[in-house]
């Protein structure tokens, strides 16, 4: 659940035009005031209001000639010049008229373009329509939801964003630019994460000579793992993220993390050291020396107790409410208001048995997440499985910075982001208007594909995601490196509930033996047939300080890494 950042403003605002689009640059600051008025520059219902809207690089064929002109102005006669700039536009406005009206690179709906040098014509220009398109996929072996530059790296949005072209929902002169038809995602998730639904706002060729059902010719083009439920057209004004109201999460972990650490394990002595009464646990009992092996089949089949699972569900509404969660994300300063967020609710479902594993499901549901929000159900499980007090989470909304690992990505999965405002909006919209009313602008609710949700989750996210743990056993070794670790870095699981000195991390200072978390974690598909010494030699793997220092310290690229 790597997600977006609070919306702030109208939709419209939100989208930051290209660096194509910029206005030329302005050297003398007297020009500002002697350009003339966009009314006198453009024609009326040129379509320029909004420079996003349609193909081309965003610029008006025959703009610059005002800011040339005003440019050119020296000290010398500038009432001579007006005379010949008037005199020059005079002469040219009939053979401007055409590109003046329309920006570079763009045609009349429906007529042919200029046949280009190998002399097969370009196919006829079809109009494109701002959508919503509603989809799920299986993030293994994605490199995460947003499309990147760098063409080796397969993403989710990637993938789609090839389909669209392949079936003429994009056209070939947009197909170099995903920006040319305004691309965004309702939230953005990290490499492996799963999605029973998301949203992508774009505009699209909705109607395509010879696709009856362009839904389904889509999903002919896309893999299994990926889905699209539906495509609905929307307000012109629609941004997926900013659109969105809130996004709703479940978090997948084994019951048998919170079985107390093993007795002479690293954390277990430093809970000792710091006061804390750690009794062995009955499933320790007789085991002290057992291998990891063992114990992971003897995890498997233990099963939560009533006391366990009330205390989680009391500490999870420590989450609920607003918060700065600047402790539960990376790249982030307390003071930064951005890390200030509203988590509407969170709920601990009830365990289920799947095979011999019992999963317990957390539910989260808020207005927006941060990057790496998989530190909140960590926060959740360290502190209910060593009995530290869950205030302990309201003591991390404070100043003082903490290391929180990251739960493992295998476990996540983005249920889908709401759009309860914008709904509300349509429908008032639609009281007088009949479905198929070209003004009419259907709800976006991913209740209506229920059934088809169901099924997907079922077979191509669940099934995977038990499958690999049954493998691998990717918690077990989660919480191992959370036990073999003895250093100050998690000293804030105590029995008081305080966060020590030793504990608070200050920037620009080294610490001795931080926490290195594992980079096995952040991946949820491994090779398949790889043997339990190819397993072992990936635990082995280690990321340092360094790599999260690397993430973009910049505001808009960290909100760009939420979703």
């Amino acid at each position: 659940m790597e997600v977006d950042p609070p919306s702030t403003g109208s939709p419209e605002s939100s989208a930051a035009p290209t660096s194509s689009l910029k206005r030329p640059q302005e050297d003398d600051p007297g020009i500002a005031s002697k350009r003339p008025k966009a009314a006198e520059t453009v024609p009326e219902n040129s379509g320029t209001v909004n420079t996003l809207d349609g193909e081309g690089d965003g610029q008006v064929e025959g703009s610059g000639e005002a800011a040339e002109a005003a440019e050119g102005k020296g000290k010398g006669d500038k009432r001579g010049d007006a005379k010949k700039k008037q005199k020059g536009k005079k002469d040219k406005d009939k053979g401007k008229d055409y590109v003046r009206s329309r920006r570079r690179g763009t045609r009349p709906e429906g007529e042919e373009a200029p046949a280009p040098e190998n002399g097969e014509p370009k196919a006829p220009r079809l109009p494109k329509r701002q959508c919503a398109l509603l989809i799920g996929f299986c993030g293994d072996g994605y490199n995460g939801m947003q499309i990147q530059p760098d063409p080796k790296l397969r993403t989710i949005e990637g993938v789609l964003f090839d389909a669209l072209i392949k079936v003429g929902a994009v056209s070939q002169d947009n197909s170099d630019n995903p920006t040319k038809v305004k691309l965004g995602r309702a939230a953005r998730t990290d490499a492996g994460v799963h999605a029973a639904g998301n949203v992508v706002s774009m505009k699209l060729i909705t109607t395509i000579p010879g696709v009856k059902d362009l839904v389904g010719r889509i999903n002919e083009e896309l893999p299994p793992e990926i889905r699209l439920w539906s495509i609905l057209r929307v307000q012109n004004s629609f941004n997926a993220r900013t659109t969105c109201d809130s996004r709703k999460y479940t978090y997948f972990f084994p019951s048998y993390l919170m079985i107390p650490p093993k007795p002479g394990s690293g954390l277990q002595k430093s809970l000792k050291e710091q006061g804390a009464e750690t009794p062995d646990h009955p499933f320790w009992d007789g085991h002290h020396e057992a291998s990891a092996e063992d114990d992971l089949g003897r995890k498997r089949a233990y099963r939560i107790t009533p006391e366990q699972l009330g205390a989680l569900r009391e500490a999870a509404k420590k989450f609920e409410g607003s918060h700065n969660f600047h402790n539960f994300t990376v790249g982030r300063d307390f003071r930064d208001r951005s890390c200030q967020r509203f988590l509407k609710s969170i709920e601990i479902l009830d365990p289920a048995v799947y095979g011999d594993t019992e999963w317990i499901a957390v539910l989260l549901h808020g207005q927006s997440f941060m990057l790496h929000q998989r530190k909140m159900i960590s926060a959740l499980v360290l502190a209910c499985r060593t009995g530290t007090p869950p205030h302990v989470i309201e003591e991390m909304y404070g100043p003082r910075q903490v290391f929180i690992p990251k739960m493992p990505a295998l476990g996540l999965l983005l249920e889908y982001p709401i759009f309860e405002s914008y709904s509300k909006r349509v429908a008032g919209v639609n009281e007088k208007l009949q479905p198929d009313d070209p003004e009419y602008r259907p709800a976006i609710d991913f209740e209506v594909h229920r059934a088809q949700l169901d099924n997907f989750k079922q077979h191509h996210i669940y099934s995977k995601m038990r499958s690999i743990e049954d493998q691998f056993g990717i918690f077990d070794g989660w919480i191992r490196s959370i036990d073999s670790y003895a250093g100050n870095d998690l000293g804030y699981l105590n029995a008081k509930g305080v966060i020590p000195a030793t504990a608070v991390i200050k920037r620009g200072e080294s610490r001795a033996n931080p926490f290195r978390e594992k980079k096995r974690f952040d991946a949820t598909s491994f090779p398949a047939g790889a043997g339990a010494e190819n397993a072992a030699s990936i635990e082995a793997e280690e990321s340092s300080e360094e790599d999260e220092a690397q993430l973009p310290l910049n505001k808009e690229e960290l909100a760009d890494m939420e979703g």
